[in-house]
């Protein structure tokens, strides 16, 4: 299977803070969930990035919520999309309740792995620890996990490195650039090309903007070789004004990759891209 010219469109659909009655689009149930899933897989997105909500559509790490989503994505046979999870969906989580899922389910192939606490303006600190990062790669490590390692400022680079080299973090590291968070780095070309040129040779990456500036950081990952995230957990418009459905943003995403001249990727050539097992149903 040849991976030349491929590009990988990982699409997160949920996020665990943005509620509906900012955009009626965000899917919060498994069912809702699932269903963009399907619609996101057979756009071009070779890659979810899945939170859960509890029935008050609050952030949750409860691993029922994540079984059922599992189950109703697989229940599709003919979708085989690569099923990243996050470690990272409620604030109010211990760092046990953080991990349970990747610790006990079959199924998730992916997973968030935030190298890094810092202040997430204006709502609190971001806490990811060194106790917790140790124990996080080690499970992820364990269960034959990618840990999807999440940089939000250029220190970041260097907790992944200090894991790899202590064994506690796999290598190669697939690193997932977020940009223009308020507390982390903004989301500009020039942050972007910086954090590239930092990258571990034989590294993999993918990068977002948040909001308004999505579109900047996607065609600037295009042109720097890159893969590419969209989804309603970073962005709730397509336009000014204009609200998003999971499934433009991944068609849109899509569509811009065939244009600057490469392919999205299927699943299949972003696990080889990735070193990720091949599917077993």
């Amino acid at each position: 299977m040849t991976v030349e010219n491929k590009v990988i469109i990982s699409a997160a659909l949920t996020g665990a803070v943005t509620p509906k009655d900012i955009n009626e689009n965000i899917p919060l149930t498994p069912e809702e969930i699932a269903r963009d899933v399907y619609a996101c897989w057979k756009a071009g997105a070779a890659v979810v990035h899945l939170h859960m909500r509890d029935d008050n559509g609050i952030g949750t790490m409860d691993p029922a919520k994540f079984k059922e989503t599992i189950r109703l994505i697989r229940a599709h046979e003919d979708c085989d999309v690569i099923i990243n999870c996050t470690t990272s969906g409620d604030n109010r989580a211990t760092d046990a309740q953080r991990m349970e899922h990747v610790a006990t389910l079959d199924g998730i192939e992916m997973a968030s792995y935030d190298a890094g606490s810092f202040n997430w303006m204006p709502g609190g600190v971001f806490t990811n620890s060194p106790k917790f990062l140790g124990e996080l790669g080690q499970v992820l490590m364990n269960r034959g996990i990618k840990p999807e390692i999440e940089i939000f400022d250029s220190g970041m680079l260097g907790v992944a490195g200090y894991f790899m080299k202590e064994g506690k973090l796999s290598i190669p590291g697939h690193y997932q650039f977020c940009l223009g968070v308020l507390g982390g780095m903004p989301a500009t070309v020039e942050n972007l090309l910086y954090l590239k040129s930092k990258l571990p040779a034989g590294s993999t990456w993918s990068a977002f903007g948040i909001g308004k500036d999505h579109l900047p950081i996607m065609y600037a990952a295009l042109a720097l070789g890159g893969n590419i995230r969209v989804g309603l957990e970073d962005n709730v418009y397509f336009s000014k004004g204009v609200k998003a459905t999971n499934l433009q943003l991944v068609e849109r995403a899509a569509d811009a990759i065939r244009l600057f001249g490469k392919e999205p990727a299927s699943p299949a050539q972003a696990r080889e891209i990735l070193g990720i097992k091949p599917l077993v149903r």
